[in-house]
């Protein structure tokens, strides 16, 4: 068995690639229109990391999504989880559970899916003002 992709419906697919490739990082992989079934598909994976992917589903006719909580949460290692965190914040990314411990950090999609950020090997040390930011919403 292989893990192939996590596939998530996006309701604006140009807002979502911007958030995923332009703020995340992940780079489109593959794209597919179907017309006969009214969507598009566009798979997209982090840098030198293929093989895991996930698939953004975008249908034509417009729906409204709830409850991505539910889903539970997308993870991706990063090399330094206080630079990810403030790039994604200087571009206007929430950072719902700050890196208080130098570790872990979850931020949201604009589709509401929750994303966990994760250091790469050990915990960096705790530094400001990571180290005493709060919660912000849910994560």
């Amino acid at each position: 068995m292989k893990y192939l992709h996590t596939m998530v419906r996006v309701r604006d697919l140009d807002e979502s690639l911007d958030f995923y490739c332009n703020k995340l990082g992940l780079k489109e992989v593959g794209r597919k229109d179907v017309p006969a079934g009214r969507f598009t598909l566009v798979f997209l994976a982090a840098p030198g990391d293929e093989d895991a992917q996930v698939e953004l589903t975008y249908n034509w006719d417009a729906e409204e999504y709830s409850g991505g909580r539910n889903f539970g949460h997308l993870a991706y290692l990063v090399e330094d989880i206080y630079d990810t965190c403030q790039r994604l914040m200087d571009a206007g990314v929430t950072i719902n559970r700050p890196p208080r411990d130098g570790r872990m950090a979850f931020v949201r999609s604009p589709d509401n899916i929750s994303i966990e950020l994760l250091q790469r090997g050990e915990a960096l040390p705790a530094k400001e003002p990571w180290a005493s930011m709060g919660n912000t919403g849910e994560w």
